[in-house]
């Protein structure tokens, strides 16, 4: 079995999926990860000035621009993340049952925060599609970098938040009241993709087939995510 640690390079938002999923791939094949993760922004720009890693897991049109570039091979597939929204814990519970229950809602609420990923950008199309970009984005709190949307809702920056489900799980002080109305339903596909400069590219791409793999389906599921429907 291989023995050479392999680096991967992933957003915050899959962190604590690869860490389960690196660490059952090292119980399976033996090899060890190193993983470090960043916000998905700033790891795209990390490649982008020339860092090396084995691995790249990134939002898919991210990781699409970077193959692009020339910056990594063939991205595949690995896993649909969907927005989740939380309140701060011990507020009253907010109806987001439908899509006019969750456009009164934002529109009495006096602070909302999102992200800045992709997640983010799709939520402000959303406003933007009912005609209210203005008048919610005077009241938009964007996370700062290194901070999750669950951090600005717990400490009262934000009276309700939207990002990931896998980002806003196990933060203590907010209370998840679920995603969005399925037609609202925002899902961005997380991909993986060998560095073109990677020095052993084959180990790289074992790691991705089991990330992309069936057999991580229960793993996915666990940390709020599920297979890809594109794999």
């Amino acid at each position: 079995m291989p023995s050479t640690e392999i680096t991967l390079l992933s957003s915050m938002a899959t962190k604590p999926l690869l860490v389960a999923l690196t660490d059952a791939y090292r119980q399976r094949s033996g090899t060890a990860v190193r993983l470090e993760s960043a916000g998905g922004v700033d790891a795209a720009k990390r490649v982008q000035a020339g860092e090396v890693f084995d691995v790249v897991v990134l939002a898919g049109d991210a990781l699409a621009t970077l193959a692009e570039q020339g910056h990594v091979r063939a991205p595949q597939a690995m896993a649909d993340s969907r927005i989740a929204i939380a309140v701060r814990e011990g507020s009253p519970r907010r109806d987001i049952g439908s899509e006019d229950a969750l456009r009164n809602t934002l529109l009495a609420a006096k602070t909302i925060g999102y992200s800045t990923g992709p997640s983010g950008r799709a939520l402000l199309q959303i406003f933007d599609r009912w005609g209210l970009g203005e008048t919610l984005g005077a009241r938009l709190v964007q996370a700062r970098p290194g901070v999750p949307v669950g951090g600005l809702v717990a400490a009262g920056e934000a009276e309700i938040g939207f990002q990931q489900l896998t980002e806003l799980q196990g933060i203590a002080g907010i209370k998840l009241l679920g995603g969005l109305p399925p037609q609202l339903d925002i899902v961005t596909t997380f991909t993986g993709a060998v560095g073109a400069h990677s020095a052993q590219p084959g180990a790289a791409q074992a790691l991705l087939d089991f990330l992309a793999s069936a057999d991580t389906a229960s793993i996915k599921l666990a940390h709020g995510m599920s297979p890809s429907a594109s794999s």
